[in-house]
């Protein structure tokens, strides 16, 4: 993780609400700036939004270095062709967040899925903020700030959770058009802590996840640049970056999301010798292809 760059803060403290990716996609296709001073009206919100916005695009990987809609964008949004345009589809869901963990364009996602979470089904908010200060004296990167860091993990918790656990002053009704609450990854309950003070504890489990499409793992699996053409069940299991990391996956749910790869691909194959299980890619598959394989059955 030392080569990785963590980044917070950006999002002037808005979950991503479920319009605003298609919202800004099109916004950028007719050649507009979010730094423009007409944005806030052309998208009709207040500017710390437009700001949110276009940090969201970002971190969501939907934007190319120069700041226009990549690959991934016009897949999804675009008018002619979009697969999924107002994100009606689960699958997207679940496909978004992994661009969001694999961007590392917001941080706190990359670290509670890949690194904090392992061997902590259960966490208290202070734990968290405790674990990221230590991460980045280890690494000895200046510049940690415990309110900036306490507002990204804020964020964080109403990107997943229903609003129903909120404090008053939370716009349940805002929080409700949150973009990944659906996917159902992270529950809450009150119990005490150490120093027997009642808080709230989290809990990210690893399950089947029934409703994880087989394409969206396959996706993750070759978007992965450090995987070659035979990968060991170990590392994608719990490896960085990793379906079973990234989408919680127990180990009967990745092999479940496996066989059904295996079984609609020609050419992947998952084997088993002297007590080393992998996966094994026998011909070049294209992503986009496999994603379009998937939206072509709805």
């Amino acid at each position: 993780m030392s080569s990785v760059k963590l980044q917070f803060s950006g999002h002037d403290s808005f979950v991503c609400k479920h319009l605003w990716l298609k919202k800004g996609y099109d916004y950028l296709l007719e050649n507009k700036s979010f730094s423009s001073e007409a944005a806030v009206v052309d998208l009709g919100v207040g500017k710390n939004m437009v700001n949110s916005i276009s940090f969201w695009l970002k971190s969501f990987g939907l934007i190319d270095d120069k700041g226009k809609p990549n690959e991934l964008a016009q897949f999804l949004f675009s008018k002619r062709a979009g697969v999924d345009p107002y994100l009606e589809n689960l699958g997207t869901i679940w496909l978004l967040h992994y661009k969001l963990i694999q961007t590392n364009k917001a941080s706190i996602y990359n670290l509670v899925f890949n690194q904090f979470r392992k061997g902590r089904p259960e966490f208290t908010k202070e734990q968290l903020l405790t674990f990221v200060k230590r991460l980045l004296d280890a690494e000895r990167l200046k510049g940690f700030n415990a309110n900036t860091v306490n507002t990204d993990i804020g964020v964080f918790f109403r990107s997943y959770l229903k609003p129903y656990y909120k404090e008053s002053k939370i716009d349940i009704e805002e929080d409700f058009s949150s973009l990944l609450i659906d996917l159902d990854l992270i529950s809450t309950h009150k119990a005490e802590n150490a120093e027997g003070k009642l808080v709230d504890w989290y809990r990210i489990e690893n399950k089947a996840q029934v409703d994880l499409p087989a394409e969206v793992v396959l996706f993750s699996i070759l978007d992965n640049p450090s995987y070659g053409k035979s990968i060991s069940f170990k590392d994608l299991l719990s490896g960085y970056n990793s379906p079973g990391m990234v989408f919680a996956l127990n180990e009967e749910g990745l092999l479940s999301k496996i066989e059904g790869i295996t079984s609609r691909y020609k050419g992947i194959t998952f084997t088993e010798s002297a007590g080393v299980r992998e996966l094994q890619f026998r011909r070049t598959i294209n992503k986009y292809d496999v994603l379009n394989g998937y939206y072509n059955q709805k």
